[in-house]
């Protein structure tokens, strides 16, 4: 001792077990039976299996993007007159959630169909006149034609026979000099003869009549053959002039057709614009009560009260349908992703309820709820993870809670194959990926849960 306080210290007779306790032999190899049995415990557990597993966090949705909450939009602008839904309120497909008005001047006009319907009506009137026009034209085209055809058939008539009159007259013609050529050479040899004193004085003026009568014969054959060959140019002319004459006819005819058809052709693209229109109105009019696309709960209004206008497309309010097919959205890393199949269990861990999970041995799980991989994104999302859609387990005998809201958080494991725990412990410590040994299999997933 040290002496440094005066009292004594003496333990003598003071009655203290816990001292005794520890200078017995007893405790001690109970001690060392306790240190071996944990080791023993703890060397038994390395050895058993350990079922390895992804983990990924998310949240619950709809299966299909038709059950997944979407904004209720209007086609047209408008003016909110009235609300026939509130917050919180479920509806059916085709009920009325709010009533507008109209706001555009083009449309203010109440009997704004009819009117539209009138122009409809004189617009067609005009069509088919155009068309009775069309059908007119087209009949004189063929008049015309038909006129041109026996036109010309008269006047190659015409050529043909001023053709062959010409041919008369030239042999007309040529019998007459020939007629004067004998007439000729007996007037000379009558001269001949009276200066001889063979023929007398009457009968040289006798013979001098014949020659004057031939050559008067003779320039009445040439004008009759002159006069042939300009009737005959003349026809030759009429024909050409008949069938220019008919071609302008035609020619008119053609271009008075050609301006009606288009015309026509206006008056159709001008007739379907206004029954387009007339259609447009019609629909516009039934857009002014807009109607839930289907059956769900209004979640939330995105445009209050009464009076307000709203923009075509704009948000009106938010639907979540009715029972959805629930799913969760898991993102996992991409390092992982290799590793998991469609098919695989997932044990899942809602908010909102309690649940006690070792992620190695499920079997022994409490609170969680069993699901299977659907879907794998083939692309990453923005936080570079990869998103697994997860169905429930239809073969497993604890449901999903029927209390479930799209948007809840979700904590799951994808489970894969089974390893010794030793080995976990090693792969944890090296920082290896966890071990995929096989495929799964058709019937992977299934099995009852806790």
């Amino acid at each position: 001792m040290l002496h440094i306080s005066r009292n004594d210290t003496n333990f003598e007779g003071v009655g203290m077990n816990s001292l005794k306790t520890l200078s017995s032999r007893k405790t001690g190899r109970r001690l060392a039976r306790w240190i071996v049995g944990i080791l023993i415990t703890l060397l038994v557990v390395l050895f058993m299996p350990w079922q390895q597993n992804i983990n990924g966090t998310g949240t619950v949705t709809a299966l299909t993007p038709e059950d997944r909450p979407q904004t209720v939009q209007n086609i047209i602008a408008g003016r909110i007159e009235e609300w026939h839904v509130r917050e919180g309120q479920t509806v059916q497909k085709g009920d009325t959630i709010l009533v507008l008005s109209e706001i555009k001047d083009d449309y203010f006009d109440p009997n704004l169909p009819q009117r539209l319907s009138e122009q409809v009506g004189a617009k067609e009137n005009a069509v088919e006149g155009y068309e009775m026009k069309i059908g007119a034209l087209d009949n004189q085209l063929s008049a015309l034609r038909n006129a041109l055809r026996l036109s010309l058939q008269k006047a190659r008539n015409k050529v043909l026979q001023s053709g062959a009159k010409v041919q008369s007259d030239s042999v007309d013609l040529a019998n007459e000099r020939i007629q004067f050529r004998i007439a000729e050479v007996r007037f000379e040899r009558f001269q001949k003869g009276y200066q001889d004193g063979l023929f007398s004085k009457t009968d040289l003026e006798s013979r001098e009549l014949s020659f004057q009568s031939a050559r008067a014969k003779l320039v009445s054959a040439e004008n009759k053959l002159s006069i042939s060959r300009q009737d005959l140019i003349n026809s030759r002319i009429e024909l050409s002039s008949i069938e220019a004459e008919y071609q302008k006819e035609i020619a008119k005819s053609v271009s008075d057709r050609s301006s009606a058809v288009s015309s026509l052709g206006d008056g159709q693209k001008e007739l379907s614009e206004l029954r387009n229109k007339v259609a447009n109105v019609t629909v516009r009019r039934n857009q002014y009560v807009l109607r839930a696309p289907q059956s769900g709960v209004v979640v939330k209004a995105l445009k209050q009260g009464v009076g307000e206008t709203i923009k075509e497309g704009e948000a009106i309010c938010t639907l979540q349908p009715l029972r959805p097919q629930m799913a969760v959205e898991l993102y996992v890393k991409a390092m992982d992703v290799p590793l998991i199949q469609k098919g695989r269990e997932v044990r899942l861990r809602f908010d909102g309820w309690p649940a006690l999970q070792f992620s190695g041995w499920p079997s022994v799980s409490v609170g969680t709820f069993g699901g299977t991989v659907t879907v794998i994104d083939q692309v990453n999302s923005n936080n570079g993870e990869y998103r697994l859609l997860v169905t429930p387990n239809v073969n497993h005998d604890v449901q999903w809670p029927a209390q479930l809201r799209l948007g809840s958080g979700v904590y799951g494991w994808v489970m894969l194959d089974n390893v010794p725990v030793w080995y976990e412990i090693w792969r944890q410590l090296n920082g290896f990926p966890p071990s995929l040994k096989e495929e799964p299999k058709a019937d992977y997933g299934k099995g009852g849960g806790k």
